[in-house]
């Protein structure tokens, strides 16, 4: 049986195997959130790298987060020494990254020659996992070997706890009439 082909586009492969980074490969069933990333992979939300594309002055960039924080805008505002900060439209998203699922854009600024903001809660997992470009696949790779990658890379404080999702409530029992 020959061996399943790992859907990492080769822009993406190439430029790891350049930079000379060490990553593990890993396919999975296709998931559109970090969620659905973190259960599949049965590890916690937090080793998964959100990627998040903004529009800083008018300039994409990347605002990169665990899965299990949210951007605050405000405080990445101050690290971007930015005057406007706003969330990237889809249509220009899909026409910078041909050839990469939207959703599953791999966070190296060498590759696209994009900056990139990362949350400094994210590097203390000893592992972290992100998207190598399409659905089905992600890269495994050490916080140390991330930063390596990316050499021009912000480290700062810009995320806030993703809010408890609140389990719907149970219907009381009612005691049957004997």
């Amino acid at each position: 049986m020959e061996p399943k082909q790992i859907k990492i586009p080769k822009k993406v492969e190439n430029f790891l195997d350049k930079a000379n980074c060490k990553y593990e490969s890993i396919e999975h069933r296709t998931v559109y959130t970090a969620f659905d990333k973190a259960a599949t992979l049965k590890v916690k939300a937090e080793a998964i790298v959100k990627v998040l594309m903004v529009k800083i002055n008018g300039e994409l960039g990347m605002a990169v987060v665990g899965g299990n924080r949210n951007l605050d805008m405000d405080k990445l505002l101050k690290i971007s020494k930015a005057k406007k900060i706003d969330f990237a439209k889809e249509k220009i998203i899909s026409e910078t990254f041909k050839g990469i699922d939207p959703g599953a854009i791999p966070p190296f600024d060498g590759l696209w020659q994009i900056p990139i903001f990362c949350d400094k809660k994210l590097l203390e997992s000893p592992k972290i996992i992100l998207s190598a470009g399409s659905y089905g696949a992600s890269i495994k790779i050490t916080p140390a070997a991330f930063k390596k990658v990316n050499a021009d890379m912000i480290i700062g404080n810009f995320s806030i706890a993703r809010p408890k999702s609140k389990k719907p409530n149970k219907p009381a029992l009612k005691k049957r009439k004997k």
